[in-house]
């Protein structure tokens, strides 16, 4: 799926492809999704007003769009790997195609995702465990507060890609050029400090091996709007599944500063 386009990508997923997006149509940003009913979606732009580096919105749609302008002719409701339907805080289902549940009242929030630096940290020399690995990035729910929006709040998710310890200020420097995809790590090494416990047991994605002389590198995660979501129970909500994103015409050069 590397060497696919953006176009490409979301065909086969809209067919039936059901994988991680994690270095498919490289070169391509790939977005998290959250759509909520138009009731909640002031609350939702407060968040990610508030909480930048989680949540740093690519684009916002009208009520009842299907396509976002990140990928004209696109279709929201099919074109993610795997989605997760939410009711009053709770996952009710995983399916890969939401057509039926779309109703003309819903919002999309286009989030950027900490997979479109990885192409970038591989160009700087910096490996990538997940990518090497085959397997989804690892996610954790942290003991840090966003800040409250309305009727939204909730904990920070973190991401964490082991790095080795004397790659780590590269990374920092590569991945803070690209803020719109949460930019700089957030946290490094200590997971306790966090609230992780056990780093083989993530909340979300799978455990990632850490090679000798790796440290644990974590980055804001746009799976945050998700655990806000469990917290606050929004009567409907769709987001993608974990590592399963938004694959769009955008380039990640257009995200990277000089």
């Amino acid at each position: 799926m590397s060497t696919t386009t953006a176009g490409e990508a979301r065909a086969r997923y809209r067919d039936g492809l059901v994988a991680p997006t994690s270095g498919a149509a490289r070169g391509h940003t790939q977005a998290n999704l959250v759509v909520l009913p138009a009731d909640w979606a002031f609350d939702m732009l407060l968040f990610g007003q508030r909480n930048p580096r989680p949540v740093p919105l690519l684009d916002v749609t009208d009520p009842g769009a299907t396509s976002t302008v990140l990928a004209p002719g696109s279709d929201l409701r099919t074109d993610l790997p795997r989605y997760r339907v939410w009711r009053d805080g709770e996952l009710v289902d995983e399916p890969t195609d939401v057509t039926d549940l779309w109703r003309d009242d819903l919002v999309s929030f286009l989030i950027g995702c900490s997979f479109s630096f990885e192409r970038a940290l591989l160009e700087a020399g910096v490996p990538v465990r997940n990518i090497e690995q085959g397997r989804n990035v690892s996610m954790y729910r942290t003991n840090r507060d966003c800040r409250p929006a309305g009727r939204l709040s909730g904990p920070l998710v973190v991401s964490m890609r082991p790095v080795p310890a004397a790659l780590v200020p590269l990374a920092v420097q590569v991945t803070a050029r690209m803020p719109q995809v949460h930019g700089a790590p957030v946290h490094v090494g200590s997971p306790e400090s966090l609230g992780i416990d056990d780093l083989d047991a993530p909340d979300y994605g799978e455990a990632v091996q850490a090679a000798p002389g790796d440290v644990p590198v974590f980055w804001a995660c746009g799976v945050t709007p998700q655990a806000a979501l469990m917290a606050s129970r929004p009567p409907f909500a769709i987001t993608h599944a974990p590592g399963h994103m938004f694959i769009t015409d955008a380039t990640d050069a257009d995200y990277r500063e000089p």
